[in-house]
């Protein structure tokens, strides 16, 4: 008795399409061609990309980090807003590499789906190659992969890694700050990339009584705004200004990562009131009905950057930042630790 042979199976039946990972991948070339720059030996297509260390480097340290976007991403697929989350994914790295006083040289990154969308995937890949050009760093390689059955219909996730360089002699530890040094904030754009589990729970609460604009923009565009890249302006405020530390308020806010560059026995006093809280801000505190201290622990607030410098250098290295295009606050001043937190904001 003869059978039917079995229909091939091919890795398009499984879920799998190549030909949409090779035209993801011919829209991505030219996007990361920009991001080109000395030390680039072999990018995007290799097995591996190779990159050397610009020979004005004497004795380079390398410095990593990598970070994904977090639960910003659920409000991304829920309000099909792909484009920036990708410079998100950049930022959230490259400003960690520049708090060890680096300069960020190449990124990777890594972007998961259960089916690849080529149009929604080169949005986010388009971010990424945007905030990789405004950081001064090349896009050289990264990862697309499709996994049928692993995540939900329209969703995807990102992993970023970073990689940055700096003189050995240059390396910001923090050791060096004193009491009566001098704390300086750099205004963010917005929530950046941490706090969204709350700020998700905040939009439920407050339903279809949502802001139309907040700090003069379209509600959504509001919240969404990408983390604010520092690079640029910090590198040229450190090439010219004897900065002591600088601390990236990520998760934890202000009173969990100030202290991670802080020598043993100080503390950073913030004076409250001495930057402004942003309409987002405040519509988040009031739906919420969260105190400041749940405010300064959860968000950046307003702050997303901080620089400790010496009293008798703050003013010339705030003028640099602010010619450099950033918006800078003289937020507080280092003391001894005491008996109290190792933040205090009052």
């Amino acid at each position: 008795m003869n059978s039917t042979p079995p229909t091939p199976l091919s890795y398009k039946d499984a879920g799998v399409d190549i030909d949409a990972g090779d035209a993801l991948v011919d829209r991505i070339k030219p996007l990361a061609k920009k991001t080109m720059r000395e030390g680039v030996l072999a990018g995007i297509g290799g097995f591996g990309a190779l990159f050397e260390v610009p020979k004005r480097y004497k004795e380079p340290v390398l410095v990593s980090g990598t970070d994904g976007v977090g639960t910003k991403l659920k409000l991304a697929f829920e309000w099909n807003m792909h484009d920036t989350v990708g410079i998100d994914l950049v930022a959230m790295s490259v400003n960690d590499v520049l708090v060890q006083g680096a300069e960020p040289l190449f990124f990777l990154d890594y972007f998961a789906c259960g089916k690849l969308d080529v149009d929604t995937a080169a949005a986010v890949v388009g971010g990424i190659a945007r905030g990789c050009e405004q950081s001064g760093c090349a896009l050289i390689g990264g990862e697309t992969a499709e996994m049928p059955g692993m995540y939900p219909a329209g969703e995807y996730d990102l992993a970023g890694f970073a990689v940055g360089a700096v003189e050995k002699s240059r390396i910001l530890t923090g050791r060096d700050v004193t009491p009566g040094d001098v704390v300086l904030g750099l205004a963010s754009a917005g929530v950046h990339s941490n706090g969204f589990s709350l700020v998700r729970k905040v939009i439920e609460r407050a339903g279809a009584d949502l802001p139309v604009t907040l700090d003069g923009q379209p509600f959504r565009q509001a919240v969404m705004a990408p983390t604010r890249l520092y690079v640029k302006p910090v590198l040229a405020a450190l090439a010219r200004h004897p900065i002591k530390a600088l601390a990236h308020i990520t998760g934890g806010g202000l009173l969990e990562n100030i202290p991670r560059v802080l020598p043993e026995g100080t503390a950073a006093h913030l004076k409250k009131g001495s930057w402004p809280q942003s309409e987002l801000f405040a519509w988040l505190q009031k739906v919420a009905c969260i105190d400041d201290l749940e405010m300064n622990r959860t968000f950046n607030n307003g702050i997303g950057m901080v620089v400790v410098i010496g009293a008798d250098q703050a003013a010339a290295c705030a003028a640099t930042l602010r010619a450099e295009g950033e918006t800078v606050h003289e937020i507080g001043l280092i003391a001894p630790l005491g008996a109290g937190a190792a933040v205090v904001v009052d």
